[in-house]
């Protein structure tokens, strides 16, 4: 069964959407998080239950984060289509997994990570673009070459506020 909750947050209303997990903790591993205006982000379908009380765990765990007291996620993702995503994503997300908070990576240093071309930079950044786990599965912290914030499925703004929250405001390298 496909749950779903919102939750306030410094950027907007989060979009939590989840599937019921023996595993999770709380009994929720989490499909989707999306904020406000973001491309490709989640949009309530027919058939969804609405249910809080489901992602209180997970919603700890991002109050936390914006209060600049968690700097980890420990969150499981539902095994969907959307969060396994195609076997190139999923280099790419695990690469992003591996980028600490606080710190910044480029879309090249992505590439060379998962041992892809130099070449490969539009398709890792269109492989973050697909991300549908923003903040958690942190793609905020992957900027262009040159220190700019490049892309964000949610908005540069949106990056700015994440890279300063984690005090790492983009530097030129």
């Amino acid at each position: 069964m496909t749950l779903y909750t919102t939750l306030d947050s410094p950027l907007g209303e989060l979009l939590l959407v989840g599937e019921e997990s023996a595993t999770a903790p709380g009994g929720t591993a989490l499909v989707s998080l999306s904020l406000p205006g973001q491309k490709g982000g989640a949009v309530v379908q027919d058939g969804w239950v609405r249910d809080p009380a489901a992602f209180d765990g997970i919603a700890r765990q991002l109050r936390a984060y914006f209060d600049g007291t968690l700097t980890r996620f420990d969150i499981e993702y539902a095994d969907t289509a959307a969060t396994r995503g195609t076997a190139f994503q999923r280099r790419v997300w695990q690469a992003l997994e591996a980028v600490p908070y606080g710190t910044t990576t480029t879309y090249g240093r992505v590439a060379e990570a998962i041992g892809a071309a130099p070449a490969a930079v539009r398709a890792v950044g269109t492989a973050i673009g697909r991300n549908p786990l923003l903040i958690v599965r942190p793609c905020h912290r992957v900027i262009a070459a040159n220190g700019s914030l490049s892309g964000y499925a949610a908005g540069p703004e949106r990056k700015r506020q994440l890279l300063g929250l984690e005090g790492a405001a983009p530097r030129p390298l």
